[in-house]
């Protein structure tokens, strides 16, 4: 006889969790460009502590100790929600397939974050450093986003939503848009804004290193019509074809902000407001990635078509 479960956890409560780590993810990217902007990344000079004395900041420490004391407590939030995710994904009945470790690598890549967050104050702020902490928050974010979708799926084989060649299309936007993130890292290493007064920048041409960032998002954009036209000319369900749109919509933000920014020399707002866009463009790239694909229920028969040109096939992205 199994033993009832002393704490159960609904459907409701687990997708909410999982949303919530979607959402504290990109707002520590946001708090942590707002440290970068407001030269306070060495406003706490040392790590874990935040002065060789203290594990807080002081009052001499003035209002950069304040903002970077203030986001690394952010972290131990992260760390609560995505605890809290995991528990609930242990505890809910029946368990899901795949919930767990997807919640568990949520949890640990927090913990890795605030490690390299440590790294890159011992580091005095290298480029490549902090380069690498915002890829892994990207990641973090793939990560979180496929924990949410997996919750509000179920446990099914994967259907395939539009032809083979769309579905290559669509991993060609992805990989384009991680392109886009990774240049963009690049030219945020190359300007002015480092985190502090002191610290070495990359090296790179900023004006060259930007062209390269501007022909990739011209690129990233290009794909997504096509993308979004030829969905809509093979009748694609309409949450794929709406998909496409959004994310084509959010690149064009993004794009006028980043012009923008770069033709009135990087004001600081408009740079906080790109870091958010690149988060916002990198969700909407994975939900045009997953909505090309469907779970069925185990017991449910596949019916219908998925587009004019093809029945439904198994996907395995």
């Amino acid at each position: 006889m199994k033993r009832p479960v002393r704490f159960p956890v609904s459907a409701t409560l687990l997708r909410r969790l999982a949303y919530a780590n979607i959402v504290a993810n990109a707002a520590i990217v946001v708090t942590g460009g707002a440290v970068r902007l407001t030269a306070s990344g060495l406003g706490c000079p040392t790590w874990p502590r935040c002065t060789d004395e203290s594990y807080t900041a002081t009052a001499e420490m003035g209002v950069h100790g304040v903002i970077e004391f203030g986001n690394r407590l952010l972290t131990f939030v992260l760390v609560l929600i995505a605890g809290a995710t995991l528990l609930a994904a242990l505890a809910h009945r029946p368990r899901r397939r795949g919930v767990v470790p997807l919640a568990l690598a949520v949890v640990l890549g927090i913990v890795a974050q605030a490690v390299i967050g440590g790294i890159t104050v011992r580091t005095q702020l290298h480029p490549s450093i902090v380069g690498i902490h915002f890829v892994v928050s990207m990641l973090l974010l793939l990560v979180a986003y496929a924990l949410w979708r997996r919750v509000r799926e179920p446990d099914g084989p994967k259907i395939a939503l539009v032809p083979p060649a769309l579905r290559t299309l669509t991993w060609l936007t992805v990989v384009s848009s991680a392109a886009v993130i990774v240049v963009g890292v690049a030219v945020t290493g190359s300007g002015p804004h480092a985190g502090d007064a002191d610290a070495i920048r990359n090296g790179l041409d900023p004006q060259t290193i930007s062209q390269v960032h501007a022909d990739l998002v011209f690129l990233l954009v290009g794909l997504t019509v096509g993308l979004w036209l030829a969905l809509r000319a093979i009748g694609a369900p309409a949450h794929v074809v709406r998909a496409a749109r959004t994310l084509l919509l959010v690149e064009l933000a993004q794009g006028v902000i980043g012009f923008v920014q770069y033709f009135t020399n990087l004001p600081v707002l408009l740079v906080g407001a790109h870091m958010l866009g690149s988060c916002l463009v990198w969700l909407a790239t994975l939900s045009v990635l997953w909505s090309t694909r469907e779970r069925r229920p185990v017991d449910a028969t596949p019916t219908g078509t998925a587009t004019p040109a093809e029945e439904p096939v198994p996907a395995h992205a």
